[in-house]
């Protein structure tokens, strides 16, 4: 079966020809793998290193009346590094009297609590703890 002269790209060809087409071919990306292309996305993410705070732990932090100073999210931050350091992927976080949750991966905060919310003090779904 010759498919040298096929109208049909391969799958290697495929992108390459649509990244042509649209004029937004990477030089640079040549040539580097899927997995070397990712490790550079996700280093450039990892030096700006913003934490977001999902809608839930806003609302947590509104209604708790919890409130962070810089230092205290620089330290949350910190803690945050630490853990996905040591390829913890949901750590639990905890700053002065206040736990945070934390999605190393997309590097949100989950959710937040303060001392007096903890009730049971029992957290879930977490695999592995800072404590800054």
């Amino acid at each position: 079966m010759n498919i040298q002269n096929s109208p049909y790209l391969s799958a290697v060809q495929m992108p390459k020809n649509i990244l042509a087409q649209t004029g937004n071919l990477d030089r640079q990306a040549e040539g580097l793998s899927f997995e070397q292309i990712l490790a550079q996305k996700a280093q450039i993410g990892g030096e700006t290193g913003e934490l977001k705070f999902s809608k839930h732990a806003v609302n947590r932090l509104a209604e708790r009346n919890l409130s962070l100073s810089e230092q205290q999210l620089a330290r949350l931050k910190e803690g945050t590094d630490k853990a996905s350091g040591k390829g913890i992927k949901e750590p639990l976080v905890l700053i002065d009297d206040m736990a945070f949750i934390v999605s190393t991966g997309s590097r949100t905060v989950i959710t937040a609590m303060g001392s007096d919310n903890t009730e049971e003090n029992i957290f879930t779904n977490i695999d592995g703890a800072v404590i800054n």
